[in-house]
């Protein structure tokens, strides 16, 4: 199985995924913490987190999966959402808790 279709196994298969450096106990840079909290505002209190920084394949691979240059990025129900910046933004408006709540 090559990157892309590790990437999208991991997406298919759970419902919360959030590629981030760290762990959901210790993220490793600002924006992935960022990202755990807004998750938890949300009421997600286990997503499923691929850290990066121990799976380069992946660091790389992600990026180009979704198109996106940045990590953290969060995936619900198979499909992208978006990074840290448009996670809050979304939290703030109140459109992601909507997408939990479906």
């Amino acid at each position: 199985m090559n990157t892309q279709e590790r990437i999208k196994q991991i997406v298919d298969d759970h419902p919360v995924v959030l590629f981030m450096k760290g762990t959901a106990q210790f993220p490793m840079c600002g924006f992935s913490g960022r990202a755990i909290q807004i998750l938890q505002a949300c009421g997600v209190t286990k997503p499923f987190t691929v850290n990066v920084l121990e799976e380069p394949e992946i660091r790389q691979g992600i990026k180009e999966f979704s198109n996106w240059p940045t990590i953290p990025q969060l995936y619900v129900n198979g499909e992208f959402i978006g990074g840290s910046d448009i996670m809050m933004e979304m939290y703030q408006s109140g459109e992601l808790q909507g997408v939990f709540a479906d």
